[in-house]
Parts: structure tokens; C-alpha cells; sequence
């Protein structure tokens, strides 16, 4: 052994060495914290996992008791036997049961979902709100059983944001910590909830979390884990939907027909979620119109969902039959277009009316008749280069999902875990890929990016366009008791410019005064009513900026670490 290979093999031996010392310092001072972490991750999964199974099953039990049907999955088969003034009343009835516990246990009648848990995760550490998301996990259970032509998703995602939110809470746990945790619990309802441990946790990553993190993978994956396990022990390993027909695709051959689907479905997304907003606004102008007291607001849509339900019972529910039908192919084409306008027209009616429910499901059933219809006109047209219709039908339901949800990774696992069928996921991930390239780019990233920017809460942008609403002047000003501060004789001259801000405003108002009157600082002062204005401080754009880039540093860190 040469002497330089002798000393290049003591190097090495020495930086192992260094290497495995550094190791074991980092377990005993740091390892047994990050194992009481993943037992907390468990823990919080198995309770997200059963509140996720309780609310299924709760649904179930008064869905059965409501309609009389033995078994919920062919709800509306039974609904078709019901009298039609029992049709009708039912959605009625909930929709006034809904309208009542949102009008007494939240601010502004609003069911919380998916939207609120992403706001949390972004601006208040890993925190919802926890009254108001009991109340919307009630007035949800109440929609679903009653008729409301929703998703059971959205209510259990929110449901376990309130879980982590009170163990958060109890633990005095840190942004990082608490949307850690928020994570963990997301990925173990959605898990419980469609059995779909992949999804689950890809879910909590993709949508909620918005980022990949590899610190936050193993504890979620631990809760997905628990989660579905609950799941299973209670309805065993089986998918939400069995495919009687299996797909084959023609390869390349067919795959323009995909990308041709992945576009409609992209088109249909959009007209979903474009419909959901046009009658949130239209029915916010006719209750200030006429004064319409909010609590009665649900219960009209549930008198136009009874009346569509009366003719059309496919609408009712999470609508798991139909999308069984379609996907099977036992629908017709004219069947198939019509049900599918038609439950856009309810989830539109179901979401103005201020109900309960998520979106996820919808979309699933509206995707898979949109991709039926598709592909019987496709197969139709030229039979001898094509494969089954049901295959598209397949395709469709994970497009539009996708595309409404912004997530087209964990949608494409979440729909081959629903169906078990992992054979033709190329034509799923060419339709989901064009759906959701589509639809991105037509609305503000998502759904529930949408809602956000609908309140004026800019997420789908990124950290960096709302970071700044997270800081306030207060915090970032230099009192008048520091030497560093302005000379008050000019801000109290740039006062009476009307040059000054709020102390409880945000940095996001403040900003602009820098650009619009260049200048290096802002005067900041209190309001009190009949008084003028009292300075209190100066914001120094140099401050400011400070102040944004460790936010940014902060949140790139923790989304690379």
C-alpha cells in the first residue's frame, strides 16, 4: 500500500469516525424528542382515522334511517321507491337543521372544508377554527344524510385540522410542529375515509402542506398508515368501487384520444367549479336583496335540491352508485351527459345554499360520466383502434378530481386505490396531466386556492405574495422610545400629508406607501374614534424588507428540510 493511499484511507477512516460520533450525539440529545413526536403523529392518526369512520358511519346510519334504503350505496335506487313529498322534504328539513347550527355556532354561516385547513397551514401555524369546525362537521353530516350533493371529504379534512389544532394547542407546538401535525392528521382521515393510504399522505403533502418536506414524511405516513388500518378493521381491504369491466388500452394508438379527453375533462372542471362560485354570488346578492335571514338560506337549496331529487334521485348524496354505473358502463349516453349536468347543477346548488360537504366526490362522479360519454362517442366512432369506454370513464373520474383539486398526483393514486385497478394508469396520467394543465390556468391553481382568493387571501401564488399579510406594522416598527427611530416633526408632517399607517396593518398594505411616495420610511399611528391620529412609530422599508426575507428563509428552510 502506497503511502498516499494509506493516507487517503485515514482521512476517510477518520471523517466515518467523526461522522458516526456526530450520529450518536444528534440521537441522544435530539432522537428520543423526534420518536415522542411520531408517537404523537400516531396517536393523532388514530384518532383522525376514527373521527373520519364515525362521521362515514354516521352518515350511513342516517342516510338509512332518512330513506329507508338497507344499504347506501344504491341510495338513490331506493329513493326512486320513496314518495315524491318525501323527496322533497327531507333536503328541506336538513338544509333548516343545517341553516340553524351555522347561524349559532359560526360568525358568518359558513361551512368550513378543505380551503380553511390550507389557510391554516399557510398563516396561523398549523391552526383551524375549532368551534366553527365542529359546527361544520355537524351541519356536513346533517347535508349528506339529507340529501346535499356533496363530498364527505371535505367536512373530515377540516374535522382532523380540529384535532391537530387541540393537541397543537396543548403542546405549545411551533409553525413548523403544528403543521406537521396538521399533515399528520389529514393523511390519516383521508385515509380512513377512501382507504387509500398513498393518497392519504400524498394528499396532506400535495394540497395541504403544499410541500414535500422530508422531515414531515414519516410521521404522516405513520398516521396514513393508522388511519387506514382503522378503516380496514371495520369494512376490510376493499376499494369504494369494483370495475366488472376491465380497460385495455391500445397503445399509442389511442393515446391522442386521452390527451383529447384530459382536455374536456380540464373544460368540465372549470364549468364545476366556475358554476359553485357564479351560485355562491348569486345567492349573496339575492339574500341582501331581499333580507333573506341566513339560516333559512340552506333550506331553499335543499326545497331545489328535493324538487330536482323528485325527478332526478341520482343527485342525492355522494352519488357512489352512479359512479359505479358509469364506470361499469351500464349507462347510456344520453344518460350519462344529462346525470352529469345535472349533478353539477346540485353540487352548484348544494354550495350556494351554504351546506356541508366537500368537492372531491362530485367531481369523481361528474368525471366519470363526462369520461363515459367520451368514450362511447370515441369507441363509436372508430371501433377498431379503440379499447373499452369504460376505460375512459376511468380516465375522466381522475381528470376532473384532479383538476379541481389542483393535485394531480395524489388524485391519480387516490382513484387506483378506489378502484384497485393498477393496469392502465397511462391513460389516467395522460388525462389528469392535460386536465389539470388546463384548469390551472383558467382558475387560481385549485378550488380551494380559488375560495382563498376569493376572501382575499392570496395563496396560490406562493410564500412570497403572502407572507406579507402574515406581519404587522406593530411588530416591525421602530418605536419612538429608539434612538433608531425617524424624526417625529417629519412624521408628524408626513401625518398631515395623510402619508402614515395602521399599527395593526399589514405589511402587504404597507409596502406600496414606499413605491407610490419614495421614501424611507412610514409614519405609524393609532386610531381612536373623534381623535387624531397618534404616532406611535416608524416603519423603515429597509425594516420591512428585512423582516420579509427571514420569512422567506424561514419557510424555504422548512420546505427543504
Amino acid at each position: 500500500m502506497t503511502p498516499s493511499t494509506r493516507t487517503l484511507l485515514q482521512q476517510q477512516l477518520r471523517q466515518a469516525t467523526a461522522a458516526i460520533k456526530d450520529g450518536w450525539r444528534v440521537m441522544r440529545h435530539r432522537g428520543p424528542s423526534q420518536i415522542q413526536f411520531w408517537f404523537i403523529a400516531l396517536a393523532i392518526g388514530i384518532v383522525a382515522g376514527f373521527a373520519a369512520l364515525f362521521f362515514r358511519k354516521g352518515i350511513n346510519a342516517l342516510q338509512a334511517a332518512l330513506y329507508g334504503t338497507e344499504d347506501v350505496q344504491f341510495l338513490h335506487s331506493f329513493a326512486e321507491q320513496l314518495p315524491w313529498y318525501w323527496v322533497l322534504l327531507i333536503p328541506i328539513a336538513g338544509g333548516l337543521i343545517v341553516g340553524i347550527i351555522l347561524h349559532n355556532f359560526t360568525e358568518d354561516g359558513r361551512v368550513r372544508s378543505v380551503a380553511d385547513v390550507i389557510e391554516g397551514a399557510a398563516i396561523t401555524d398549523g391552526r383551524v377554527e375549532k368551534k366553527a369546525g365542529i359546527a361544520s362537521m355537524f351541519a356536513s353530516l346533517i347535508t349528506l344524510s339529507s340529501g346535499g350533493s356533496t363530498g364527505r371529504e371535505g367536512p373530515v379534512v377540516h374535522m382532523a385540522g380540529v384535532v391537530s389544532t387541540w393537541v397543537s394547542d396543548r403542546i405549545h407546538a411551533d409553525g413548523i410542529t403544528g403543521r406537521d401535525l396538521l399533515g399528520c392528521a389529514v393523511a390519516a382521515a383521508v385515509s380512513a375515509s377512501f382507504n387509500a393510504p398513498i393518497a392519504g399522505a400524498l394528499f396532506a403533502l400535495e394540497v395541504v402542506l403544499r410541500h414535500f418536506a422530508v422531515h414531515a414524511f414519516a410521521p404522516i405516513v405513520i398516521a396514513a398508515v393508522a388511519g387506514t388500518v382503522i378503516n380496514r378493521l371495520e369494512f376490510g381491504d376493499v376499494t369504494e368501487f369494483v370495475l366488472n369491466t376491465p380497460g385495455s388500452l391500445k397503445f399509442y394508438v389511442e393515446l391522442p384520444a386521452f390527451l383529447l379527453l384530459g382536455l374536456l375533462c380540464g373544460v368540465i372542471a372549470v364549468v364545476l367549479m366556475r358554476s359553485i362560485f357564479l351560485a355562491e354570488d348569486l345567492a349573496n346578492h339575492l339574500q341582501d336583496k331581499f333580507t333573506i335571514p341566513r339560516w333559512i338560506r340552506p333550506a331553499i337549496s335543499g326545497a331545489m335540491l328535493g324538487g330536482l331529487a323528485i325527478w332526478f334521485p341520482h343527485i342525492i348524496g355522494v352519488g357512489y352508485e352512479t359512479t359505479t354505473l358509469a364506470l361499469s358502463g351500464d349507462l347510456l349516453l344520453h344518460n350519462a351527459i344529462i346525470f352529469a349536468v345535472l349533478k353539477t347543477v346540485a353540487v352548484a346548488i348544494t354550495f350556494g345554499g351554504r351546506m356541508g360537504g366537500g368537492v372531491f366526490s362530485p367531481s369523481l362522479m361528474i368525471g366519470a360520466l363526462s369520461g363515459l360519454a367520451f368514450g362511447l362517442i370515441a369507441t363509436g366512432l372508430l371501433p377498431d383502434v379503440s379499447g373499452t369506454h369504460t376505460l375512459y370513464a376511468f380516465a375522466g373520474m381522475g381528470a376532473v378530481a384532479a383538476a379541481v383539486l389542483g393535485a394531480p398526483i395524489s388524485t391519480t393514486l387516490i382513484v387506483f386505490e378506489l378502484t384497485g385497478d393498477w393496469q392502465i394508469g397511462i391513460a389516467v396520467m395522460v388525462s389528469v396531466s392535460m386536465s389539470t394543465a388546463l384548469a390551472s390556468r383558467l382558475v387560481d391553481r385549485s378550488f380551494f386556492l380559488t375560495q382563498l382568493e376569493r376572501r382575499n387571501i392570496h395563496l396560490a401564488a406562493g410564500p412570497q405574495a403572502y407572507l406579507l399579510a402574515m406581519m404587522r406594522c406593530s411588530t416591525v416598527m421602530r418605536a419612538l422610545d429608539d434612538p433608531r427611530c425617524a424624526d417625529i416633526d417629519a412624521c408628524e408632517q408626513m401625518i398631515g400629508e395623510g402619508l402614515c399607517v395602521e399599527a395593526n396593518a399589514t405589511l402587504e398594505a404597507a409596502m406600496p406607501y414606499f413605491d407610490r411616495a419614495d421614501v424611507p420610511f412610514v409614519p405609524v399611528v393609532v386610531h381612536k374614534e373623534g381623535l387624531p391620529p397618534k404616532l406611535v412609530g416608524a416603519l423603515f422599508h429597509i425594516d420591512a424588507l428585512k423582516a420579509y426575507n427571514r420569512a422567506l428563509a424561514a419557510t424555504a428552510a422548512e420546505e427543504h428540510s
